[in-house]
This record gives structure tokens, C-alpha cells and sequence, in this order.
């Protein structure tokens, strides 16, 4: 595996484990996260304070993963406990820049399936 690619599952792991503090290791200190369809983040505390949440940590899966020079590019599903204890799934591609073997951008596309 890869440096960039063992960084995205490290990330990946940090949702997962709901470790703000590993998810933040992984980002470049003024990286932008653009949830396309939502908002654009700058900064390495804006992309942290948005992961911070009371709920459940989400189940994820990674279905392909694809690198190229400093990109990497994941398309997976997943789903989560939005309250009441029913998990709604979700569909995901994100694709993550580096530099300096950090995530310096990470274009984000998620799909609600059900509810």
C-alpha cells in the first residue's frame, strides 16, 4: 500500500473510531474540504470542528480505491444512526490531493439513500 493510500484509510479509520485527533493528523494545516452540493471549508480547525458530532460514528466501506501521483480517489458506502437507532445508508466518492504527504484537498460527493 502505498503512503497516500495507507494516509486515506488512517482518515478513513479516524471517522469510523469518531477520532478527530487522527482524522486531523492526516490533514495539511490550511486544507480545503469541499462538500460539493453544501458548504467549502478552509483550514485544518474548520475541517475538525465539522467532524465533531454527539452520534454514533459512521459504518464505512471503501468498494475501489485509485491512486495517481497525489491523488487518490475512493468510492465507497456506508451508513449511520441519524437518532432514533434506524441507520440510513449513504454513497460517497471522495477524492483526496496531497502535499507534503498530507491531505491538502479532499472534494467530497455523498449520496443520502433512504431514511
Amino acid at each position: 500500500m502505498s503512503e497516500h493510500a495507507a494516509t486515506v484509510e488512517r482518515y478513513l479509520a479516524g471517522h469510523r473510531n469518531g477520532d478527530i485527533a487522527q482524522i486531523g493528523a492526516c490533514l495539511h494545516d490550511d486544507v480545503v474540504w469541499a462538500l460539493h452540493g453544501d458548504k467549502t471549508l478552509t483550514g485544518r480547525p474548520a475541517f475538525e470542528a465539522e467532524c465533531q458530532h454527539d452520534g454514533p460514528s459512521p459504518v464505512l466501506f471503501i468498494d475501489q480505491m485509485l491512486e495517481s501521483g497525489e491523488a487518490v480517489a475512493v468510492r465507497g458506502r456506508g451508513n449511520v444512526d441519524m437518532g432514533g437507532g434506524v441507520p440510513v445508508d449513504f454513497a460517497f466518492a471522495e477524492f483526496f490531493t496531497f502535499a507534503g504527504g498530507l491531505i491538502s484537498r479532499l472534494d467530497t460527493y455523498h449520496v443520502w439513500l433512504g431514511g
